[in-house]
């Protein structure tokens, strides 16, 4: 007689943060695999004074944006910062 196994447990929700940029609002245990939901961004990019970049970006993180790169502006000189910040949905 072949033996009987046991039903999977019913999934359930957890949350957590910290997974490569990504929040995980639910993990199935279902399968082994787990759906991780991406957040939504806003982005902006915003020129960089030389004598007060510092005081620019620690403004714009004060106010929740992530620097993400630093370019030379498209003219060749001066540079552009570009930030995102998760939107809230």
């Amino acid at each position: 007689m072949p033996r009987l196994r046991e039903a999977p447990a019913p999934p359930r929700a957890v949350n957590a943060t910290g997974l490569c940029g990504f929040r995980v609002s639910a993990v199935l245990a279902r399968r082994g695999y787990a759906r991780v939901m991406a957040k939504t961004w806003e982005y902006a990019t915003i020129p960089l004074i030389i004598h007060n970049t510092k005081a620019v970006l620690d403004q714009w993180g004060a106010d929740g944006w992530e620097l993400v790169q630093v370019v030379t502006g498209p003219d060749g000189n001066g540079l552009v910062a570009y930030l995102k910040r998760p939107t809230g949905e």
